[in-house]
């Protein structure tokens, strides 16, 4: 307990801060010591008044302009005593270490889910919502939305200036309305379609790198009168974050994309092609769901080669998949597994299923002419393997075995076909 001035700036108790002091622009040693409220202090000659800003941590010094007062730790001063807000404090070290853990991110889904877990609890309001900027055509999506149900909001895109989100999009600013219906700009497109009513609303972008590639917005926050002071600048620290954190995960989902991707025909690669048979597999069986995979290799594509040469042949490789990928449908994925095979994914497909679009590709391949453009008319065919799961197979190994087995069957068997399932059922032509 202080009760008197003394020239020595140590206070009792255990080392738990550090108190450091100014007075006239000179600098006073730091005092270590554990400050629990507002005290006079003395530092060599120069007393100072200290406010609480954190616990047992860092202080703020005041020089003390009037004659100095001695006073008890646990007394009470109203003249100068000003009573912290702890819940500020309290909200601030909490998005703090929330940002702190949103940079930490490595997917999307990770991400949003971390926002829409914690977002709430930070700054009280009805609705949160988290819109992204579709890089082909500028529109804002909603990535993530607290207080609706995504549903409602999931096919709902803003164009370029549309609404308050899309006025902060344009102009990189932050807009804060406390009656949306005394703002022009505010748009009551998204209230019609989810039935919500917006009241009040403040949306902040988020930039990277002088790009607005998303907006934050909070709609009907709570004690709208004290927003300013007590929760806008929390949101603006979050809003760097979130920003910095999506700019992160887009980042790495370019690096993984070109990691998956081949480059001679610009689809997808092996790398992918176990990726994704590790992922939807064990979902799939989970869930009694079907998976088919189709194997298919060029019919005496070295001939091609042959009279044309590599260069030409890697471009009837790439214009061959994209007839392949132009007859696929829904979450099918095309695979180049090397040479001139490819592998077509079709996870929720059943065997028929996936028999009626080899088939559609089957005469969409046989039917066109490739480098067209250099003036030559190449024809090209291929054999075609199906195995599905769980009728053929239980795991990714047997499933890529029997659908590579069928396909050289249908090599054996003429070329130019398609062969199904373990039991090597050859499909004839229609």
């Amino acid at each position: 307990m202080l009760s008197t001035l003394g020239r020595v700036c140590q206070p009792p108790g255990p080392a738990k801060g550090i108190v450091r002091g100014e007075s006239a622009g000179s600098f006073i040693p730091e005092a270590r010591g554990a400050v629990q409220s507002s005290a006079i202090l003395p530092c060599r000659d120069q007393p100072f008044r200290l406010i609480l800003i954190q616990k047992s941590c860092n202080v703020i010094p005041m020089p003390i302009k009037s004659p100095v007062k001695t006073m008890v730790m646990d007394q009470r001063d109203d003249s100068f005593y000003s009573p912290p807000d702890t819940g500020q404090v309290d909200r601030l070290l909490a998005t703090i270490e929330f940002s702190k853990a949103l940079v930490s991110a490595y997917d999307m889904e990770t991400l949003l889910t971390a926002i829409l877990e914690r977002i709430k609890a930070i700054i009280p309001a009805q609705n949160w919502s988290l819109l992204l900027t579709d890089p082909q055509t500028g529109e804002l999506y909603f990535a993530v939305i607290v207080g609706l149900a995504p549903e409602a909001v999931k096919d709902i895109r803003l164009k370029p200036g549309e609404g308050i989100a899309g006025a902060v999009a344009q102009t990189g600013k932050p807009i804060f309305i406390p009656d949306v219906n005394q703002d022009p700009r505010f748009a009551a497109r998204v209230d019609n379609h989810t039935g919500f009513e917006t009241r009040s609303i403040i949306a902040l972008p988020l930039i990277v790198r002088g790009a607005v590639i998303g907006v934050f917005e909070v709609v009907n926050v709570a004690e709208d009168r004290y927003f300013r002071e007590k929760y806008l600048p929390h949101l603006t620290i979050l809003a760097d974050y979130v920003a910095i954190a999506v700019d992160n995960v887009h980042n790495l989902q370019k690096l993984e994309a070109r990691t998956f991707i081949d480059e001679v025909t610009g689809f997808f690669n092996t790398r992918y092609l176990i990726h994704e048979l590790d992922r939807l597999i064990p979902q799939l069986l989970n869930q009694g769901g079907h998976f088919s995979v189709v194997f298919l290799d060029l019919d005496n594509f070295k001939k091609v080669v042959d009279s044309y040469g590599h260069l030409r042949g890697s471009k009837v490789l790439g214009q061959v998949a994209r007839v392949i990928h132009g007859a696929l449908e829904g979450d099918d994925s095309l695979v180049r597994y090397g040479g001139d095979e490819f592998i077509i994914l079709m996870p929720g497909r059943s065997q028929p299923a996936a028999l009626e679009i080899t088939r559609r590709l089957r005469r969409a391949l046989n039917q066109t002419a490739f480098l067209q453009d250099e003036g030559l008319s190449i024809q090209v065919t291929a054999s075609y393997g199906i195995a599905s799961l769980p009728e053929d197979a239980q795991d990714r190994e047997k499933l890529l075995l029997l659908a590579d087995r069928a396909m050289f069957s249908s090599k054996g068997r003429g070329r130019d076909r398609i062969m199904v399932g373990q039991d090597l059922i050859p499909v004839e032509d229609e």
